[in-house]
């Protein structure tokens, strides 16, 4: 702030003021950079732990504890760190950004620290209207005892004391709550707060005589049996999570800095949910909503973890997205890729229940590892005329795996394949085409072929070609009819017998319909440049049974006109059976083809053709 007058400390007349505009900054933290006013403790706890660890580096044997004491509005923090001088305390808390951990050679050990002195502690002035410090250092003993204080008006005053004011070294910071502000200098919203951020911190940290950390980890903790461990980890999930998990993943990464455990979730979740994991840096709750800490992939677990490598952002509510965020993302994607592996090797029973939950998560991993789908193939479960298997099982009873890339075309076309002993997977879940694709290259020999209407119809019988020729009329009659719907009319005997119809295209027959109709609806223009693109796809195609007793009566009509609405209806009806989509002009020929056939049997004249 500018020119605002502060009182003259004993050691220095001239006045002080921050050299920032402090309310522009207390506006900035509390609405822009931190999510929640209750970040204050943990820069609190931040500065305090760095001031110790910053006394151990200089005396190994220093004490290391942090005491918290909240009443009335007020919070007490004292530390057994390193403490300030006079001249400590004007270059760093006067100047934003200025850090202790830069001076005195300390500079090597920078990744020792969690946060920065300066502004960690003005960041209190989110709740508080007046900070007060009163420090000794233990780099220069001799030194006098000084005080600092600031308002929230930017001013701010600094004294030295008498040496028996504090005669051991460290810090004590008092605040006073600002208005409003009061519910979170509480002794039980500090004693929350605290025991939220500080659990896993490696020094004594208590409020108001409560211990607060719980070391060690739970991932860390000695137990009397791998079961034993698993339930006390259980116990842990539902009271980090609030979920039982499947399983818990050990997350032991040194090379990376990192422990911790990884819990699978016992329901599915969506693979476009962005998972939540807990992060502690150097024992201190980074974030709880850390997104980008695995791969895209293991959606199916929640982490909890402590790590000293990861950089955190300006807030340090988050993770800073660099090479080393990268390359843990990548180690924990490994070891959470040997699990499975593990599972597949030694515990069949186990991994087939977190697959009847998350094969789709393992289907995502395998699209892009070899290794992983070889691991995978004979637990992976896929739609198929077969039955739910796995593409090993499908593979071993099949020479030629055909699938289909939509559930429409395998709707279409799975009754009947079935029927003629055509092996289909249905590919048109989340990866399944990918992973039958790559097959071939993880199992030598395979086949793999996409399934096409050709494919379907060359696998009915022909029918004898002198009742074809006899049919010829009206297979003429029922062909003008879907004409103008680009479907052709072919006839076939197949089984089963009670299917009349089996509707058959292909995406190369859709998109030439979808061109069709958009040319039919466009202006002359652009109809001629959409008629420029026709091409020689392949059309829909109606697949008449030849076997089946009603298409047998259809067939030896004479009226042409109730050929066709018999063949609107049979259109229509194999268009529902396959589960499709109905265009407009579908609906349009659904309706005309229902209301024909009620004129026809209410208004059947004598000796007119009839289908009894």
């Amino acid at each position: 702030m500018d020119s605002q007058t502060s009182q003259p400390s004993q050691a220095s007349q001239s006045p002080h003021t921050f050299q920032v505009d402090l309310r522009g900054l207390v506006d900035l933290l509390s609405h822009h950079l931190y999510s929640s006013p209750k970040v204050y403790l943990r820069e609190l706890l931040q500065n305090a732990v760095d001031a110790i660890t910053a006394r151990r580096a200089e005396q190994p044997d220093a004490p290391a504890a942090v005491r918290l004491y909240a009443e009335g509005g007020t919070l007490r923090v004292e530390d057994s760190g390193i403490g300030l001088t006079e001249s400590d305390v004007h270059s760093l808390l006067a100047t934003i950004g200025r850090s202790s951990k830069r001076e005195d050679g300390l500079q090597a050990a920078r990744s020792d620290f969690l946060g920065q002195f300066g502004i960690g502690l003005l960041a209190c002035f989110v709740v508080a209207e007046r900070i007060r410090v009163v420090s000794r250092s233990a780099r220069t003993p001799d030194a006098a005892p000084v005080e600092w204080t600031a308002t929230d008006d930017g001013s701010y005053t600094v004294r030295t004391l008498p040496h028996e004011a504090r005669t051991e070294p460290g810090t004590t910071v008092h605040l006073v709550a600002r208005a409003g502000a009061g519910e979170w200098l509480t002794e039980e919203r500090v004693r929350s707060l605290a025991r939220d951020f500080g659990s896993l911190l490696p020094y004594d940290v208590r409020v108001g005589g409560e211990a607060i950390a719980e070391l060690p980890a739970p991932w860390d903790r000695a137990h009397p049996s791998p079961a034993t461990r698993r339930v006390a980890l259980a116990r842990h999930c539902h009271d980090l999570f609030g979920f039982t998990p499947l399983d818990t993943i050990d997350l032991n990464v040194p090379l990376a800095g990192v422990r911790g455990v990884a819990y699978v979730l016992p329901s599915a979740v969506s693979p476009a949910q962005r998972a939540s994991h807990r992060v502690h840096l150097k024992g201190m709750l980074l974030t709880e909503r850390a997104e980008q800490l695995l791969p895209d992939w293991a959606f199916f677990v929640r982490c909890v973890l402590d790590t000293d490598s990861l950089r955190p952002t300006a807030s340090r509510e988050s993770l800073y997205e660099d090479e080393t965020l990268a390359a843990v993302r990548e180690a924990l994607g490994e070891r959470i890729r040997s699990w499975l592996t593990g599972l597949a090797a030694g515990d069949p029973e186990r991994l087939a229940a977190f697959l009847s939950v998350h094969h789709l998560g393992v289907k995502s991993l395998a699209r892009h590892d070899n290794e992983m789908l070889r691991t995978m193939l004979p637990w992976l479960p896929f739609e198929t005329t077969d039955g739910r298997l796995s593409l090993e099982e499908f593979a071993l009873r099949h020479p030629v795996v055909h699938f289909t890339r939509t559930v429409e075309e395998y709707r279409q076309v799975a009754p009947i394949a079935s029927a003629q002993g055509i092996g289909v997977i249905n590919g048109g879940y989340t990866y399944d085409s990918e992973l039958v694709e790559a097959l071939p290259s993880v199992r030598q020999g395979t086949v793999v072929s996409e399934l096409d209407a050709d494919t379907v119809t060359a696998h009915l019988d022909a029918v004898d070609p002198a009742e074809e020729l006899a049919l010829s009329g009206f297979l003429m009659a029922a062909r003008a009819k879907l004409d103008p719907l680009g479907c052709d009319v072919v006839l076939r005997a197949f089984h089963p017998l009670s299917v009349p119809a089996l509707h058959l295209d292909d995406r190369a027959a859709r998109h030439e319909q979808a061109r069709a109709e958009a040319e039919d609806q466009a202006d002359d223009l652009w109809a001629g440049i959409l008629g420029s693109l026709r091409g020689s796809a392949p059309r829909a195609r109606l697949v008449l049974n030849h076997l089946n007793p009603l298409i047998r009566r259809i067939s030896s009509l004479r009226d042409p006109e109730l050929i066709g609405t018999a063949t609107e209806s049979l259109y229509g009806q194999a268009l529902l059976m396959a589960q499709r989509p109905l265009r407009p002009a579908d609906s349009a020929l659904l309706n005309r083809a229902f209301i024909g056939l009620l004129e026809w049997a209410t208004h059947t004249e004598p000796g007119k053709d009839d289908l009894r």
